[in-house]
């Protein structure tokens, strides 16, 4: 059944490096045509996109949306409300729940959550281990169909062994590994990273290797073995080190992080909850050798790690909150404000970081492009505001992006040809 046709008029279209004027129309749920211009039929919704952007939607692979388990924290409803808000059709959930998502039976209680109340789409992860527990791998054939890819996110797998198992079951499967690097060993050492901030407000960090050692571990495995191999938020300058080292070797490795991480470093650090997150904001030469790494190719990809707690739990400052914030909501926009606009990266470049290599990555399909599925967001680059965490769509509230004078708001973004957010 036809669902009438939309055309975004006037807008600049952002797609594969290119930007130009056109207008875009969509008809049951595809994009239909991209032209110059459209002419508007008796029944045409049209919607105004003249000094604005229009770029595919973006995709979020790092996303908890805390259900089943832990609702109190967020759901999938709120949580896809705030992807929706902040212009993201697609976002990948990560297994930290409960039951975790490590059989068919268990991953399906969550896919039926996401049909019953996703406003965009999810693709959920699998655990790499039962209960992420690092001792007994999944059954990797069952579910590979069935989720975006397999990860422990919250534990690093410490046994070498069990990632060479996990690497080569990702292999038959043609699956990605998305790892949470973190030597347990390392975090009990109580190393303070650099210690610039530590030594002026005395809050322990977690030390820079603990990332970076098990990130060169499980390169040299995917080298061997061979598959495709996805690091999760990074965060320290030996990190992107080791990966553009193996890119350059022909590695299948692709790397992700967070925008705290590239407008942040540890000295813009305060004594509250919504600063508390793992890995921790590193030094600012950890942060510009993000930024290079983002420029030179070496980071793929810009992902939030959004990552919601109820208030009581980051209400206890610093150094005893939850590890987690929240980013959906504010993503495109700190990137635009603090990277586009100071002019480290295109804009371009900023679209294809949050919306195009996602999907290129991890085979996801659409785009913005004529006979696609109609996933798409309008951004104001004129727009200003105020990060205020109350009107947020997330149960979640904790930002270190709160006060800051942002530029980029979404007007609209739909997802099949549906609008699930219009300012």
């Amino acid at each position: 059944m036809s669902t009438g046709r939309v055309i975004l008029q006037g807008g600049k279209i952002v797609s594969c490096g290119t930007t130009r004027v056109a207008d875009v129309a969509v008809v049951d749920g595809r994009i239909e045509r991209i032209a110059e211009r459209i002419e508007a039929a008796e029944g045409d919704k049209v919607i105004d996109c003249s000094s604005k952007i229009i770029t595919a939607g973006l995709v979020d692979l790092h996303v908890h949306l805390r259900e089943p388990g832990f609702s109190a924290k967020e759901t999938i409803a709120t949580g896809t409300a705030a992807a929706a808000h902040g212009g993201f059709t697609t976002v990948c959930a990560m297994p930290n729940l409960n039951p975790a998502p490590d059989s068919v039976e268990n991953l399906q209680k969550e896919l039926d959550i996401i049909e019953r109340d996703a406003k965009i789409k999810v693709l959920p992860y699998a655990t790499i281990t039962r209960s992420r527990y690092g001792r007994e791998l999944v059954d990797f054939e069952a579910m590979a169909q069935k989720v975006a890819g397999f990860s422990d996110d919250g534990s690093g797998v410490q046994n070498e062994d069990m990632m060479r198992q996990a690497m080569e079951a990702a292999k038959r499967s043609d699956s990605i590994i998305a790892a949470h690097c973190e030597v347990d060993e390392l975090l009990r050492k109580g190393y303070i990273h650099d210690g610039e901030y530590a030594a002026k407000n005395g809050h322990r960090g977690i030390c820079s290797e603990s990332e970076w050692a098990q990130v060169e571990r499980d390169i040299k495995l995917a080298e061997e073995i061979g598959c495709r191999y996805h690091v999760c938020h990074i965060s320290t300058k030996e990190s992107v080190r080791l990966i553009r080292e193996a890119k350059a070797r022909g590695v299948k490795v692709t790397c992700e992080t967070g925008p705290h991480y590239l407008t942040m470093c540890d000295m813009d650090l305060q004594e509250e909850g919504r600063f508390k997150m793992n890995p921790p904001i590193r030094s600012a030469a950890d942060r510009d050798a993000l930024v290079e790494g983002l420029k030179d190719g070496t980071v793929d990809v810009v992902a939030t790690d959004h990552a919601p707690h109820t208030a009581d739990e980051k209400s206890r400052g610093l150094e005893f909150s939850a590890m987690g914030v929240v980013g959906l909501e504010t993503s495109f926009a700190v990137i635009y404000t603090k990277l586009v606009r100071e002019g480290i990266i295109s804009l371009e470049k900023a679209i294809d970081v949050l919306a195009e290599a996602p999907r290129r990555i991890f085979s996801l399909g659409g785009g913005l492009a004529e006979g696609e599925v109609a996933d798409i967001a309008v951004f104001d680059l004129n727009s200003e505001y105020d990060v205020d965490p109350a009107t947020f769509h997330s149960m979640g509230r904790s930002t270190p992006f709160e006060g800051w004078h942002l530029w980029g708001e979404c007007c609209l973004t739909m997802v099949d040809g549906r609008i699930v957010y219009e300012k």
